[in-house]
């Protein structure tokens, strides 16, 4: 009899990396409308470890066990009725939903079709993996700050797995891009389309010049960074404060009385024509993957170890066989 279970990264209770383990779960099965997804790679998220490490109960509730995961790569393993759009081994992407919570660190994960683009032909699906968490990006650059050619945008968190990404799509874009990371990463950001390049824990946003588009991916000192705009700019973060989050999005509210210079804050959820889009800026050389390291699915702890000691440069990835 065919093996309806799979592999999946679990855990039991809120704490540190050491609490993830690889267990068996039932596989799932497509609903109408949806696809069931081979996973070959995830990329390890922020959010994940707030999930894991309980700064989310609210949203997540204290149910045991408890899944991580959000975005992934793989083939089409089956179709659920009425879904459109991908064919059975069709290379894909995709991130699971808001509404369902964590769960691509599996062998297998179930997605809505609309949720799912195809990967570009001659990208790996390891490397590949990076790239989901950059429709965030696209989507704080083009659509909600509406960045042009010639303006001067900043990049706070610049090497990390959303920032890398702004970085090269804010010089695809023709933008003039800052960058702030670890003193470590200013080489690599400055490889990805920098031309200038500072150390976070140096240099005070005081010290740095106007803008007219700030991207913030921290989601601390949120009025220090608000300051740097420019007559007419706009800021976007993908983050809020986890240790004062009642305070860090009350000011994100507040911030509206500054107009057009307000605080936007959104939090990604990608589909298919972001995705497709997406594939169009990588295969037009606008985005390329930035595989720090590659991780066994065994081995997942680490990765959330590797990822909460900072200075990551891109995004790790975890690979299932």
């Amino acid at each position: 009899m065919h093996d309806r279970m799979m592999k999946a990264v679990l855990f039991d209770r809120f704490g540190g990396p050491e609490v993830l383990y690889v267990g068996r779960v039932p596989r799932p099965e497509p609903a109408p409308g949806e696809v069931l997804v081979r996973v070959r790679a995830f990329s390890v998220n922020g959010s994940e470890l707030a999930a894991r490490s309980g700064r989310l109960r609210l949203v997540t509730g204290q149910k045991f066990p408890q899944r991580i995961g959000l975005d992934f790569t793989g083939e089409v393993a089956a179709l659920g009725t009425g879904a459109t759009g991908v064919v059975v081994d069709d290379r894909v992407w995709g991130a699971v939903g808001r509404t369902s919570g964590f769960g691509s660190a599996a062998e297998y994960v179930t997605v809505p079709a609309e949720r799912l683009g195809r990967v570009p032909d001659g990208l790996d699906l390891v490397a590949a993996a990076t790239l989901p968490v950059a429709t965030t990006a696209v989507t704080a650059l083009r659509d909600k700050a509406a960045l042009r050619p010639g303006e001067r945008l900043l990049v706070r968190g610049a090497a990390g797995g959303v920032g890398n990404a702004a970085v090269q799509l804010g010089q695809a874009y023709g933008a003039e891009v800052t960058a702030l990371a670890r003193a470590a990463n200013l080489d690599f950001v400055r490889t990805l389309g920098a031309r200038h390049a500072f150390d976070h824990r140096t240099v005070l946003p005081a010290e740095l010049d106007l803008f007219d588009v700030v991207l913030d991916t921290a989601g601390t000192d949120l009025p220090a960074f608000r300051r740097l705009l420019k007559p007419g700019g706009r800021m976007v973060t993908i983050a809020f404060d986890l240790t004062r989050p009642a305070a860090s999005l009350g000011y994100i509210a507040a911030s509206a009385v500054y107009g057009r210079g307000r605080v936007r804050f959104f939090s990604g959820n990608p589909k298919r024509a972001l995705l497709d889009d997406l594939a169009r800026q990588v295969a037009e050389g606008k985005l390329r993957p930035a595989v720090d390291t590659v991780f066994p699915l065994e081995e997942t702890a680490a990765a959330h170890r590797a990822l909460e000691a900072g200075g990551v440069r891109g995004k790790y990835v975890v690979r299932v066989d």
